[in-house]
């Protein structure tokens, strides 16, 4: 019974360093995750209204007209 309570207690102390680590670790390389997703969503944002702009811009004309007098 007592190998049983050890085990339980040094598996319970390999969780609690493994979860303070992921922590530690995810702190230390926050600013860098952060940089990622700001670059993700960028590049999906950018994406999408980059295929969405040579079908909502209408064609440029050939010739334009001469100049329109102020109207005072």
């Amino acid at each position: 019974m007592q190998k049983l309570i050890n085990g339980i207690a040094i598996l319970s102390g390999v969780v609690s360093l493994t979860v303070v680590g992921s922590g530690v670790f995810i702190y230390l390389q926050k600013d860098a995750i952060i940089d990622k997703v700001k670059d993700s969503i960028k590049e999906q944002v950018l994406g999408g209204v980059t295929d969405a702009l040579p079908s909502a811009m209408p064609e440029m004309p050939k010739v334009t007209g001469g100049i329109v007098p102020p109207s005072f």
